[in-house]
């Protein structure tokens, strides 16, 4: 019995995370897990006047009882912070407040333009992604971005 526990013991335990790629206009979100290293769009919701939705937030935490927040961080090519940087970390800090969950910023440079580029391959081949809005593809490659940080790649 005691060696049962000790092999459950050593056995890593999967992380569920939510990833979010914030815009003033609408704020996309995947779910993943470190166990697979994998991620899928989930929703994109609606900002009112630039806010989020807070309440659709919640349901979606509820929903998946994530154990870790991801949001994208939108650094200029040079690495520099703009406007929507600021917006961004200050979601951030305001979500993990919130949810009282740990949150991580992953640059997420080039991400909508490799969400884009996803879809439009999808397309041809019938995947479903190719219907998937552009903010959830983006919020899914910048989650399996911080996934693959954790696994070491």
């Amino acid at each position: 019995m005691a060696a049962a526990r000790d092999a459950s013991a050593n056995t890593p335990r999967a992380v569920t995370a939510l990833g979010f790629d914030f815009g003033t206009q609408r704020i996309g979100v995947a779910v993943g897990n470190t166990l697979t290293a994998s991620a899928r769009a989930l929703a994109v919701l609606p900002t009112r006047d630039g806010a989020p939705d807070w309440e659709a937030i919640a349901r979606l935490v509820q929903e998946w009882q994530p154990q870790q927040l991801v949001v994208g961080l939108p650094l200029n090519m040079d690495g520099s912070d703009s406007q929507t940087t600021v917006n961004a970390r200050s979601f951030s800090r305001k979500l993990g407040g919130r949810l009282q969950l740990p949150v991580a910023l992953v640059d997420e440079r080039l991400t909508s333009r490799a969400a884009r580029e996803e879809m439009r391959e999808a397309k041809p081949r019938g995947k479903g992604k190719a219907d998937t809005p552009v903010d959830a593809v983006a919020a899914a490659l910048i989650l399996e971005q911080w996934l693959a940080q954790q696994a070491g790649g």
